[in-house]
């Protein structure tokens, strides 16, 4: 955890074209228009935990409506949310310091007015760690509500009662966080999401909180909070939990969830807590994909055969006919593993010892062709068995 005297590598896990892309629109600003400029919101968290981020945050302080268009203008930035003062500057978002307030329904109900302090800007964000600002010609960090102190400690603790309850899609952020950084949410702030009404998401709004939790490196974490903060029994009830998760339940799949993390592969990481879950709960896991607005790739990946208590030839060699286990999402467990190895089909199908071509030469044609491929792929399968 890096401390004060570390901050002047704040900027260590830049790619050096975004480095630019600051540099240039901090100078401009500056120095034609006086602008105080700061790096804000999950960018300065993920540089002081020492990842690589891409997406950066600048607002700028000192300026009006007028003068930042005209230099937004200047720079050649492209409106992306005019209404809430934000432009894309290449990989950058520069924006006006804002205050927000709930005044309709939905996601965009906010009626949004100009902030003058740093610290009244730093009010609308979501959890404390989040909070946090580097002043870029100063190279300090600004920190109004203890944000630091949480990411040393490792916890998820919400800035305003008032703006956090107007927004329900925060009580989701809580759950992916913990899942992406394996911290904890404080207790009142755990509270507080579990007091909070979520039937106003729509589906692209969920699948986005969810996707980020699946793709985390401490799915336990992703798990407990899904439960602890109220989320399942609210959105799932009937599909995916019964209300509280049983303890012993909880603990086996939580189990199984950290004990196979480094058997995951990358490009099927998505997958791998719903695939792992569906084994633990009678769900209707089409219903679950329904509700989260999935795209197609879950269907296919997920909707697929669990794993058997004891995995067998028979088994992963009819599970690659068709390609290899590198692409069956069951692949983490170590005895699917061993298995494809031993029948060499990690990353190939199952050689069936003949092959279409030379069955329509031995004058097979039609459904007997496709019978007799069959049989004689099984037949190979069975003499593996014997082995």
């Amino acid at each position: 955890m890096p401390t004060i005297k570390d901050f002047q590598n704040f900027f260590s896990q830049t790619n050096a074209s975004i480095l630019q892309d600051i540099q240039t629109v901090t100078e401009y600003l500056t120095q034609k228009y006086h602008a105080k400029c700061y790096v804000v919101g999950g960018a300065v968290r993920d540089c002081l935990l020492g990842r690589a981020c891409k997406d950066y945050d600048i607002e700028c302080f000192g300026m009006d409506v007028e003068d930042f268009e005209k230099a937004m203008a200047d720079l050649g930035a492209q409106g992306v949310g005019k209404s809430f003062f934000v432009y894309k500057y290449h990989d950058l978002d520069i924006s006006l310091p804002r205050t927000e307030q709930k005044v309709s329904p939905g996601h965009r109900g906010f009626e949004v007015h100009l902030a003058r302090e740093e610290k009244e800007a730093s009010k609308r964000r979501d959890f404390t760690i989040n909070a946090l600002m580097y002043d870029i010609q100063n190279e300090q960090i600004l920190d109004f509500w203890n944000g630091l102190g949480d990411l040393e400690h490792k916890l998820l603790r919400v800035v305003d009662k008032n703006s956090f309850t107007e927004d329900s899609l925060r009580v989701l952020r809580a759950m992916q966080f913990a899942a992406r950084f394996g911290f904890k949410v404080e207790e009142k702030s755990c509270l507080l999401c579990q007091s909070i009404s979520l039937d106003d998401l729509p589906k692209e709004r969920l699948f986005i909180e969810f996707e980020k939790m699946f793709r985390g490196r401490y799915l336990h974490y992703g798990l407990y909070y899904l439960s602890a903060l109220g989320i399942a029994e609210k959105l799932f009830t009937g599909k995916f939990f019964n209300n509280k998760m049983e303890k012993k339940t909880f603990i086996s799949l939580s189990r199984q969830l950290q004990k196979n993390q480094n058997n995951f592969l990358e490009k099927l990481r998505p997958y791998y807590f719903l695939f792992i879950c569906k084994s633990y709960f009678p769900i209707d896991i089409q219903e679950v994909l329904e509700r989260l607005g999935t795209p197609g790739s879950y269907s296919k990946k997920i909707v697929t055969t669990a794993i058997p208590d004891r995995v067998t030839v028979s088994f992963i060699a009819n599970l690659s006919l068709k390609e290899g286990i590198e692409e069956y999402v069951g692949n983490y467990h170590p005895a699917v593993i061993a298995m494809a190895n031993k029948l060499n089909v990690w990353d190939k199908p199952f050689d069936r010892g003949v092959t279409p071509a030379q069955l329509m030469a031995e004058g097979f044609s039609g459904k007997a062709l496709g019978d007799e491929l069959e049989r004689r792929t099984q037949n190979k399968i069975n003499r593996l068995k014997e082995k």
